[in-house]
């Protein structure tokens, strides 16, 4: 990893409250693995601890990353402009390690869950994907055009006023039994992870499954154990600096 100063060169609203950032890299970052995250500063010394975003997209030395307006510091980011510089410390964590052989992936995604799962698609030009992601409603909707390289694609919200009516974990399982899934790999609210854990075991499907967990992270390298998770095993794992990715049976969700 390595923190640096980069150059906004685009920050726009892509949805309801959801804003895509991309920001061009002083100097290279080296290999980034889909699922990897970035800490980024919001362009004010009083917010003193960076936000750390999903990695969405690398092209060349830029680098886009999405995020959603929750609090001061999103809505502080939000006013960047182009030209701006921030400060960023990046590849952070584990990503999504597809292994060698694996020639089809399911992938669920919810909400914001999405992001990561976009790198995972654009950095394996060979693999099936067969992605099933959910939305609140149509005005969250966002970044279809970059699902639309899957082998196959199921949108739905909440309220089905876009797609299907349901979320992403229902649409997967109705339609399991038609992907030829050698992997499945998931990132979304700590609800959606729980009821895809249980739906999996109820359903007897033993294919393996990555998750990314989302937590509070302060630091992003480990040092604060803000995001600390509970392991099966009874253990502890810093969702930074151990994850974010892992197997589904390796956590308590």
């Amino acid at each position: 990893m390595n923190q640096q100063r980069a150059t906004v060169k685009e920050n726009i609203a892509i949805a309801q409250n959801i804003y895509a950032i991309t920001l061009t890299l002083s100097k290279d970052a080296g290999k980034i693995t889909g699922g990897q995250f970035a800490n980024i500063s919001v362009g004010q010394g009083k917010f003193l601890l960076k936000r750390p975003l999903g990695i969405c997209k690398v092209n060349g030395s830029d680098i886009t990353l999405c995020y959603q307006l929750k609090g001061e510091g999103t809505r502080t980011l939000s006013q960047a402009k182009c030209g701006d510089g921030l400060d960023i410390l990046l590849p952070l964590g584990n990503g999504f390690i597809i292994p060698q052989g694996v020639k089809n992936v399911a992938v669920i995604g919810g909400g914001v869950g999405i992001f990561p799962l976009i790198s995972v698609i654009n950095g394996h030009p060979d693999i099936n994907f067969y992605s099933f992601i959910g939305f609140r409603n149509k005005d969250a909707v966002c970044l279809l055009d970059e699902f639309k390289k899957s082998k196959s694609l199921t949108i739905t919200t909440d309220d089905g006023s876009f797609g299907q009516k349901g979320n992403a974990v229902s649409a997967y399982m109705a339609g399991a039994k038609d992907v030829p899934a050698d992997l499945i790999i998931a990132c979304g609210p700590p609800v959606m992870l729980r009821v895809l854990k249980e739906q999996l075991t109820k359903n007897n499907i033993t294919t393996p499954c990555l998750v990314s967990l989302e937590e509070r992270m302060g630091c992003g390298v480990g040092a604060c154990l803000v995001c600390v998770c509970k392991k099966a095993d009874g253990s502890n794992a810093r969702v930074c600096k151990d994850g974010p990715v892992f197997n589904i049976n390796e956590v308590e969700l």
